[in-house]
């Protein structure tokens, strides 16, 4: 799949060429009591249901994957849909959101990256709102419930508190072990649940540094012709 879900966005946003993760799929979300969340993305990707999605939640939780599942999702239904992480593209200034309600589905992350900055909050306000006359959806995730964000424009305030607010749930350390046993099965690595406790009792915490180690581990396993055992590891990262 390109980095856009099809080729109808405005030529302001090609420009930015914002690239999906390939494996940033609802397949490959370990869902662990965000099941809701799943199925609200489903709903926007699809274009069916509420409109307009708020999901919160702690760094690595899973936010960012889900609305890049969100792209993916809409580009199997033939819709068109962009992917904004503001945290990346807030010094070009909000004229970056001009013309993305012509789109199916827009996925903005970071909001928090925003807060406080009234050009950006009275853009998105009109976003909105430009999004709802046209009959599209519209993704919001942020660290943060709408009511915890301290924004500053009240329009825009309650505009964030209208549809479906979804905190999700990041996962616990036995969610991370079923996670990366359930990833590396799909990768076709033969990963032990003793093997998985080890590199998750030494490894970093967030579930997405804990798949790139697994990729890692699967690009060094493949090359020398060697199973993904506690020594291969140990050999491999020094631990």
């Amino acid at each position: 799949m390109s980095d856009k879900v099809n080729n109808s966005q405005p030529p302001r946003q090609l420009a930015l060429s914002v690239g999906l993760r390939d494996d940033a799929t609802l397949e490959n979300f370990f869902s662990h009591h965000n099941d809701l969340a799943v199925q609200a993305i489903e709903g926007v990707a699809e274009g069916v249901g509420e409109s307009f999605v708020y999901l919160w939640g702690e760094s690595g939780a899973g936010c960012s994957h889900l609305l890049q599942a969100g792209c993916h999702q809409a580009g199997r239904y033939q819709r068109s849909a962009f992917y904004l992480p503001l945290g990346q593209f807030k010094a070009q200034g909000p004229a970056i959101l001009d013309g993305l309600e012509s789109l199916d589905l827009v996925c903005i992350d970071q909001l928090e990256q925003i807060v406080g900055m009234p050009e950006w909050e009275e853009a998105l306000f009109h976003l909105f709102n430009r999004i709802r006359d046209a009959g599209h959806y519209l993704l919001i995730a942020a660290d943060a419930a709408p009511r915890q964000l301290e924004i500053a424009l009240p329009d825009l305030d309650s505009r964030l508190r209208w549809g479906v607010v979804l905190r999700i749930q990041a996962l616990d350390d036995d969610g991370k072990l079923a996670a990366l046993r359930a990833r590396a099965y799909d990768r076709g690595i033969d990963l032990s649940e003793e093997v998985a406790q080890f590199i998750l009792n030494r490894s970093p915490r967030q579930t997405g540094e804990l798949f790139l180690l697994l990729d890692h581990l699967d690009q060094a396993s493949l090359s020398a012709k060697r199973k993904v055992t506690i020594p291969f590891v140990k050999q491999l990262l020094g631990w």
